[in-house]
């Protein structure tokens, strides 16, 4: 069968020839439709993330949309090394399979539910988003970030800032439920004052935070306080990413003036945890409340398409 294959940890995989896959006890074949392009994928090939494959040659790819013998089309995730999604086929955890409504595409069922999911569990599980509550996302013009303005608001948000760099993706950002938009490009001192003017007098109660590095410094900077008060309301945030880097310097003084709580995103969670979020993102897409840009590339160019850059929003959905 012809698969996106990894020879070198670092380096593109390449469309060649890889044995079949067989179905062992517990596990299902998947004859594979799409299969989408993130970030993670390029980390897990590259050898930085901390799931990164233990033996190559491997086939890449965490995710996507197929087929089963009996013809159901589903969406599949937890494919048993060495195999993965981006070839033609590929074999997984027969739990690990979740029927894909009709009135979505290949593309959208193999592009939307990771990063959908990944929002969803990030405002629901992890946050507890209240009805009324304000959210800021950090990074809101990434792809995840995107759903995660939208997830908010149709979850009933009170108010929702998108913070990015992109103008013209900030501002399509209001078309989809953003209330307001804060520009990350400009001084610490002014971006200070954009949290600051941006909190008012209610604040943030959920932060998803798909940046951290300098952005998150300074949005801990500004909601310290100088002096002795009341306790406000909780503010959660939720670590989901780290584009703009890794570590950040964390004063006392942000923990002990401030009701704030820091949470990662703590893996996957149960698989009726994992099923219930997987539908209702997916009963958003079939509806129509739920959308996002994507670009089909056909296997064989998986090489040279891995590290092409693309539009901000954008999802690469490669077919076997």
């Amino acid at each position: 069968m012809n698969a996106a294959v990894l020879h070198a940890m670092g380096k593109p995989p390449r469309c060649e020839d890889f044995p079949e896959p067989s179905a062992r006890e517990g596990e299902v074949l998947v004859y594979v439709h799409a299969a989408s392009l993130k970030a993670v994928d390029k980390q897990l090939a590259a050898g930085s993330h901390y799931a990164s494959p233990r033996e190559i040659p491997c086939v890449c790819g965490t995710d996507g949309v197929g087929h089963l013998s009996d013809g159901r089309r589903v969406f599949f995730g937890g494919c048993r090394p060495p195999y993965g999604a981006m070839a033609q086929q590929t074999v997984v955890p027969s739990s690990f399979v979740f029927p894909v409504p009709d009135g979505v595409s290949d593309e959208l069922a193999a592009a939307l539910p990771n990063p959908g999911v990944s929002a969803w569990l990030a405002l629901t599980y992890r946050t507890k988003l209240a009805p009324g509550e304000n959210v800021l996302v950090l990074g809101a013009t990434g792809v995840t970030g995107r759903l995660a303005v939208r997830l908010a608001k149709l979850l009933g948000a009170g108010r929702v800032v998108a913070a990015g760099r992109n103008p013209k993706s900030l501002e399509a950002l209001r078309e989809i439920g953003a209330d307001a938009t804060i520009q990350l490009a400009t001084t610490p001192e002014q971006l200070q004052e954009s949290f600051v003017r941006e909190a008012g007098e209610s604040g943030f109660q959920v932060v998803l935070d798909y940046l951290w590095g300098a952005p998150t410094e300074v949005f801990l900077q500004a909601i310290t306080r100088r002096e002795f008060s009341m306790m406000g309301a909780e503010i959660r945030l939720v670590q989901a990413g780290e584009s703009a880097g890794a570590a950040i310097s964390l004063a006392a003084a942000a923990l002990r003036s401030t009701a704030l709580t820091i949470l990662g995103t703590a893996g996957i969670p149960g698989i009726e945890v994992l099923k219930n979020a997987f539908e209702q993102v997916m009963t958003y897409a079939a509806n129509g409340k739920l959308r996002m840009e994507t670009e089909g590339v056909p296997l064989a160019d998986i090489e040279k398409e891995w590290e092409r850059s693309r539009p901000a929003g954008r999802r690469i959905v490669i077919h076997p």
